[in-house]
């Protein structure tokens, strides 16, 4: 195995989950109990989804409109799928369990790597950790609610954002990808004060198109 691929799938592994605990806070602040807590994290395991949800049942919105809103934020791990099929070449029962660690983490470290076999084993040691960390800390988070107070206090919002920057700092390679970075960032803050949850990081694509179309 490469040493290289899996420190540093485990690294994100454990950062990222770590952030779990502050979903296990902010679910039960929002009035939902800790089975409740820890189903979303087993069965839909999307953190940006999740906190969707809370956010808006929360926050007095429809269960409706918190699915809604978790579905449309939910839609870039189905384009993850796309990518990562042809270098997984699972099916059946494996396609299913595969498709539970798609996300962001473990496509991310699974792209970094320079073959398939690396590729392979990135995507499944960081899916895999990923999902054993933010189940276990969204368990810990969700006891502790009335202990922690407020996560942003404790720094945990910052973990996924630190894990991302560590990850596509290698890949900005020449002007053109520091460009396309800084316009994707200036685009979805302008656009989140202004836009439901979700819309401005989808519609960074966009711009990835347009960039794309020019090269």
């Amino acid at each position: 195995m490469n040493r290289t691929t899996a420190t540093q799938s485990l690294s994100v592994s454990f950062t990222v989950g770590l952030y779990g605990t502050a979903f296990g806070a902010a679910s039960i602040a929002a009035g939902f109990s800790l089975l409740q807590t820890c189903l979303l994290s087993l069965l839909t395991f999307s953190g940006a989804s999740q906190f969707a949800i809370v956010g808006v049942m929360g926050a007095g919105g429809s269960a409706i409109s918190g699915i809604a809103t978790a579905s449309l934020l939910g839609i870039r791990n189905g384009l993850y799928g796309l990518r990562m099929a042809p270098i997984l070449k699972v099916s059946g029962i494996k396609r299913v369990l595969a498709a539970q660690i798609t996300i962001d983490e473990s496509t991310a470290v699974a792209t970094l790597q320079e073959n398939d076999a690396d590729r392979r084993r990135g995507f499944y040691i960081t899916g895999v950790g990923v999902y054993i960390f933010w189940n276990l800390f969204t368990f810990l988070g969700a006891l502790g609610a009335s202990a922690i107070g407020d996560p942003s206090v404790w720094g945990l919002d910052a973990a996924v954002p630190a894990a991302f920057c560590g990850l596509i700092w290698p890949r900005l390679k020449n002007k053109t990808h520091f460009i396309v970075s800084a316009v994707a960032i200036a685009w979805a803050l302008a656009l989140t004060p202004i836009s439901p949850a979700g819309i401005p990081i989808i519609t960074t694509v966009i711009l990835a198109v347009i960039f794309g179309l020019k090269r």
